[in-house]
């Protein structure tokens, strides 16, 4: 059936005179990159089993960045195929993300509970390095928004927590890959917050105009929580306990309006 299919193929590429001719004098203009946005991870497992599980298993991402010394890139996935990486997600109201992104595995554990508090795992200078390289390649190539170099937490922020709030971001936005506030607007707008703080729909409706997939019920649901603690993990990660505050709207209008 292949052999079928790839000699027709060669036919209809040949003009031949008998069959349709394929005429490519007119292209379109109206297209864009299938890729929109990358979307990054961390694994919950060593190096080894994470390999195992992004080859072998029902996940996939398109490239997996080690945790040895030199945080080898693996690339897993051709960036012209779909990878199994984002699941049920959203952002600035494109859903289903797989079709429209590339994922980028890092190896971290994430996070232990201990009695005393949950702790975060740190990512290696090496592989933080390897990070911007590889973000610059593919952000160049396929010509990303900033804003749209994203984490899983962010798209799925009902289900997921990574990469977590020991994740990079500043650092990432000041090598131009993705965003950050101003840190004087971020003054000034929580100077006037915290004496006219902002209504739940407020926050709802910001949010959803940074990107965020969020309830517009006007009323600090759970799944209003959540979308304010994955905001907050990415963009002020010293507290992200998914209560809206003075200093979290200042970051929302000053990142909304820059």
């Amino acid at each position: 059936m292949k052999f079928l299919c790839s000699a027709l193929l060669l036919l209809l590429l040949a003009g031949c005179a008998s069959g349709p001719r394929l005429n490519t004098s007119h292209p379109s203009v109206n297209h864009d990159n299938r890729v929109q946005f990358v979307i990054v991870h961390y694994t919950s497992a060593s190096l080894e089993r994470s390999l195992a599980l992004l080859t072998h298993g029902q996940v996939s991402s398109h490239y997996l960045i080690g945790d040895d010394a030199s945080a080898i890139i693996y690339k897993l996935v051709d960036e012209s195929q779909r990878a199994w990486h984002a699941g049920e997600s959203e952002w600035m109201g494109r859903t289903w993300l797989n079709s429209s992104s590339i994922g980028i595995e890092i190896v971290n554990p994430g996070y232990r509970d201990l009695p005393t508090g949950r702790v975060w795992y740190p990512y290696s200078e090496a592989q933080v390095q390897s990070l911007v390289v590889l973000l610059k390649d593919i952000s160049k190539r396929n010509g990303i928004d900033p804003r749209n170099i994203i984490g899983h937490s962010d798209i799925a922020p009902l289900r997921k927590l990574d990469p977590g709030p020991l994740f990079p971001w500043k650092r990432l936005a000041d090598e131009g890959l993705g965003m950050w506030p101003d840190a004087k607007a971020v003054a000034r707008y929580q100077v006037q917050y915290a004496s006219d703080f902002p209504s739940i729909t407020w926050f709802q409706e910001e949010l959803a105009k940074l990107g965020y997939p969020t309830p517009q019920t006007g009323e600090l649901d759970v799944a209003t929580r959540h979308v304010v603690a994955a905001f907050q993990m990415h963009f002020r990660a010293s507290l992200y306990d998914g209560t809206p505050d003075a200093e979290s709207a200042a970051i929302l209008r000053a990142l909304n309006h820059q």
